[in-house]
């Protein structure tokens, strides 16, 4: 059903509030993904895991909210995005509090599963809601861009809220710290927040749930493993099995009647090379991280306290950039601004090919380019995805954003982090002790000063390659941004926003509570009515 909008507005204070409301899921979820870094040596003092439930406690989390995002936009888009949202947070706060006080390393990964699954309801509810509410194209713009750098930001305050809290209380209080933020989303989403929700019916379609989690798990598994540990035949066996249930997953989506993923999503010109160009942004993001946390710690020495802080510094320059990208593309083309931001996050892998194996500035400065670059491509991309689909269908647009930035992320680490690490064991003298060649924290372990620089050497060449390999990935972004973005399509249903007061036309026939409305708010009971933000 195509609705036809009663309002269109200028998000006002309500909005506005509301959308910063919003920002404390996406803060939580992305600190989540780095807050044991500092926790994990306290955790195996205490719960003494094995080598496996060690991997567990650390990977459970990615992969059950990657394996379950699809999933939870589509229903969201059934039920009522506001009503996941609460549900999310309220999941997300007991497996907090439940992994503060595990008692053994079982319960911890069973913690850390609720924990992703609580994640995967928010990430793409809290999109979504965006796009319901700000109906303004600068205004949804500017929003999504401060979304876009809350969420990079997340990853790296993380690791220093763990570091501090680690300071002064014991291991779990890194998961309590969800708690109280939980606690207030739940008291003032319902105040702040209107419901919106799609107008599909019938059965949702549960044999989808397990091949949309076959598809995206087995292959986000087989790409850390890889980043990890190399390239193997079982990890690759992975990869492929993921490869085999997507495509039974797709095909089913063409098929049924109750797709989780619509067809109609993917009309508008933006929305697959949206996803495209946010997953290779992921990629170089990922990717880059992967080197510069080693490189603060490993070839510079500092403590895991300290590389933390210093890597919050680019955080400073991408809290800046996203608002400034979303400001300039109100008056240049969007597909050029994003062209301009896979050139600047491929200057910034520039400067780390210039990189030595004592150069803290310069490091910091590449990153923070890049970092710009990157948060630049994501913000603007994922504004022109969310607006070419339908709203009724802004859940599962979301989601489908997400899912590609997970894939992304994980491809990036995996094959930047291949090429570092055969560009370092090719540096590596041949006669070093196996554990050197492998790796260099490996080298740092055996004391031998010589073998340590020539490690640290080596590294740094490898991190080179990665540069060099990222560069050449981006500068392609570059050239597909301005053909794949140029054309977009407004998609049918979906009308310009009206500047200026509000204005009331007819509501469509058949409309009913909760549907989605391009206008953002809801559709009235029996009289027909609008309920706007102000009013619901």
């Amino acid at each position: 059903m195509t609705h036809q909008p009663s309002t269109t507005a200028l998000a006002g204070r309500k909005e506005w509030t509301a959308f910063v409301v919003l920002l404390l899921p996406l803060l939580l979820v992305s600190m989540d993904v780095s807050v044991l870094f500092f926790a994990i040596p306290a955790i195996t003092r205490e719960l003494a895991p094995t080598s496996t439930q060690q991997l567990w406690i650390f990977d459970i989390y990615a992969l059950t909210l990657a394996g379950l995002l699809i999933t939870m936009g589509s229903l969201g888009d059934r039920i009522g995005r506001r009503k996941l949202l609460l549900f999310g947070a309220a999941a997300f706060g007991a497996a907090s509090v439940g992994a503060a006080y595990a008692q053994n390393a079982e319960m911890l990964i069973a913690a850390r599963a609720v924990l992703g699954i609580g994640g995967a309801t928010l990430m793409p509810s809290t999109m979504a809601l965006i796009r319901n509410m700000f109906t303004d194209e600068r205004q949804r713009t500017k929003a999504i861009g401060i979304w876009s750098g809350a969420m990079a930001g997340g990853i790296a305050l993380g690791s220093v809220m763990s570091g501090i809290m680690l300071e002064h209380f014991w291991w779990g209080s890194v998961f309590l710290i969800n708690v109280p933020a939980m606690l207030l989303l739940l008291v003032l989403v319902p105040v702040l927040v209107p419901e919106f929700k799609g107008a599909e019916r019938g059965r949702f379609d549960l044999l989808s749930v397990p091949l949309s989690m076959g598809s995206v798990l087995p292959v986000i598994y087989g790409l850390k493993e890889i980043a990890a540990y190399g390239f193997s035949v079982p990890r690759v066996l992975w990869i492929a099995v993921g490869a085999v249930v997507g495509c039974l997953f797709v095909r089913r989506q063409r098929r049924t009647t109750r797709a989780m993923i619509s067809r109609e999503l993917f009309r508008g010109r933006g929305f697959g090379a949206g996803i495209a160009l946010n997953a290779l942004a992921a990629f170089a993001m990922m990717g880059s991280a992967y080197f510069t946390t080693q490189y603060l710690q490993s070839v510079l020495g500092m403590s895991t306290m300290r590389a933390a802080l210093w890597s919050m510094a680019p955080s400073i320059a991408v809290g800046i950039a996203a608002p400034t990208a979303s400001a300039i593309a109100q008056k240049v083309e969007r597909a050029y601004v994003v062209t301009a931001g896979f050139l600047i996050a491929a200057a910034g892998f520039a400067l780390l090919f210039c990189v030595g194996t004592d150069a803290l500035w310069l490091l910091l400065a590449g990153a923070a380019v890049s970092s710009c670059g990157i948060v630049t491509v994501m913000a603007l991309v994922a504004d022109m995805a969310l607006s070419s689909a339908p709203v009724a269908k802004a859940g599962s647009a979301a989601s489908l954003l997400e899912t590609g930035q997970e894939f992304g992320g994980a491809l990036g680490m995996a094959i930047l982090g291949s090429i570092g690490t055969a560009v370092y064991r090719a540096n590596m003298p041949a006669a070093a002790p196996a554990q050197s060649r492998e790796t260099l924290a490996g080298a740092t372990a055996t004391g031998d000063p010589g073998l340590v620089h020539a490690a640290r050497e080596a590294f740094v060449s490898g991190m080179h390659g990665a540069a060099v390999g990222g560069a050449v990935l981006l500068l392609l972004g570059a050239v597909l941004a301005p053909v794949l973005l140029r054309a977009r399509r407004r998609p049918a249903g979906d009308v310009p926003p009206h500047r200026g007061d509000r204005q009331r036309v007819p509501v469509a026939a058949g409309d009913r509570i909760g549907a989605a409305d391009p206008a953002g708010g809801r559709i009235g009971a029996a009289d027909g009515q609008k309920c706007t933000s102000e009013q619901a």
